[in-house]
């Protein structure tokens, strides 16, 4: 879920059955690839850093870098939260309205995602700014998350997948939140950014009323 900006939290760390070793060395691969792609990143910015370099920093080969992420974007872009916020919100009440389901949900995982508040959280967000190529991306990551909501919705409450109050909902509560959290950038990433993210769901629910 791309909006959500954050350093992904390695899915070896959340509960369930323990992966086996393959899947625990494909982790520990992409993380290694993120962390060095971060690391020259921070040193030589975004646009200078070629991935054959990361590859290089990382231990592992150009063609592996690839297999993990298709695209330089993508080490940026990609996270493991849509599964996770699926499931917390199809674990709302029933009878919660359906904007208040997803504040909810969308609130109680990013105090988690954005609790440790890693450098590397506060540099994807910086990126996503700055860099054209990554916020043109991050529009394609929110339209999937932004369907993945919908859908459940629509389970929630017996309405089609294409009713378009739904998707509009759904549309606006992920755009309201990559806002907040760029407001949060250029405010100098000094407080909480759930704050930000609690404020920008309280214009929705109020109604674009100020």
């Amino acid at each position: 879920m791309t909006v959500m900006a954050s350093a992904p939290t390695s899915p070896a760390a959340q509960p369930g059955p323990r992966l086996g070793l393959r899947e625990r060395k494909k982790i520990q691969t992409r993380q290694a690839i993120r962390a060095a792609a971060y690391r020259l990143f921070e040193e030589q910015g975004y646009d200078a850093t070629p991935v054959d370099q990361i590859a290089e920093a990382a231990d592992v080969s150009p063609s592996t870098v690839f297999r993990y992420f298709p695209t330089k974007e993508d080490i940026v872009l990609t996270d493991e939260y849509d599964p996770l916020l699926e499931a917390a919100l199809r674990s709302r009440p029933a009878d919660e309205p359906p904007l208040r389901a997803i504040r909810n949900t969308v609130l109680g995982a990013m105090r988690d995602i954005l609790g440790d508040d890693s450098p590397e959280m506060r540099m994807r967000n910086r990126l996503i700014r700055d860099v054209p190529s990554l916020r043109a991306r991050s529009g394609e990551g929110m339209g999937k998350s932004a369907r993945m909501l919908c859908s459940v919705l629509a389970q929630r409450t017996g309405r089609p997948e294409g009713d378009v109050e739904l998707r509009i909902a759904t549309t606006a509560v992920l755009a309201a939140m990559q806002e907040a959290l760029m407001v949060w950038v250029d405010e100098g990433q000094t407080g909480d950014p759930v704050d930000y993210l609690r404020r920008a769901l309280d214009v929705l629910e109020r109604g674009l009323t100020f």
